[in-house]
């Protein structure tokens, strides 16, 4: 799994695929994460990448010509599966559109900035736009990093225990259920007698059963 994340601020990132997961995964050969600068490719010597809008209007533009030669000089290096625009006009990201792209080997990501990017960016380049949800923020990095850590987790062998990722909230549906450990009772509150039981179907049959009731009160859209 190799993602390449293009931004005009790629600083924001490296400091959050510096720890945790992200980092043991590249540590280990299984993914790759590079990070580039969209400055890099301006077409002046003040490194500007942004100008106002035709048709006047608050707010400045990403320009076509430096994401445009970004892109291509990735793309004469490897082919890409997908190269996606952070925008919060893109399809809402979901657990099976992260599963499905776990899947692939290689992924551009673009983060908007400003107002957003010249449309023929969209037009040239893009082939899937997604957004995390229905507000708006100052740029894509912050999503570029959501995105590309929902789906790197998905990678065999970056979690200890892989289990782990197919029992999480929204891969069948459903939320996951309540997860208790050490100690056994706290303040009055004790963990179910099921889970101390060492009975393997009642525990699996139980923890459905939570995960029913809690999407039932909580997201009753998943059922």
């Amino acid at each position: 799994m190799r993602i390449d994340i293009l931004s005009v601020v790629p600083r924001l990132l490296e400091s959050f695929f510096a720890h945790s997961i992200l980092k043991r995964a590249e540590e280990k050969g299984l993914a790759e994460i590079h990070l580039h600068d969209i400055r890099d490719y301006a077409v002046d010597k003040h490194r500007r990448v942004d100008d106002y809008a035709f048709g006047g209007g608050a707010g400045m533009v990403l320009q076509v010509e430096p994401i445009a030669a970004c892109i291509r000089a990735l793309q004469a290096q490897r082919t890409y599966d997908e190269v996606i625009y952070l925008t919060p006009d893109g399809e809402k990201l979901h657990q099976k559109m992260v599963n499905s792209l776990s899947l692939q080997t290689n992924l551009l990501l673009l983060c908007g900035h400003y107002k957003g990017v010249d449309q023929r960016v969209r037009d040239l380049f893009i082939t899937r736009e997604i957004s995390i949800g229905d507000y708006v923020l100052s740029g894509g990095e912050l999503a570029a990093a959501v995105l590309a850590d929902s789906i790197i987790r998905l990678v065999p062998g970056v979690l200890n225990d892989e289990t782990s990722a197919l029992t999480d909230s929204f891969q069948d549906d459903l939320l996951a259920p309540p997860v208790y450990s050490r100690p056994a009772e706290f303040e009055g509150l004790k963990v179910p007698e099921v889970l101390l039981s060492g009975h393997e179907a009642k525990i699996d049959q139980w923890r459905m059963e939570q995960s029913i009731a809690l999407t039932t009160k909580k997201r009753p859209d998943l059922l």
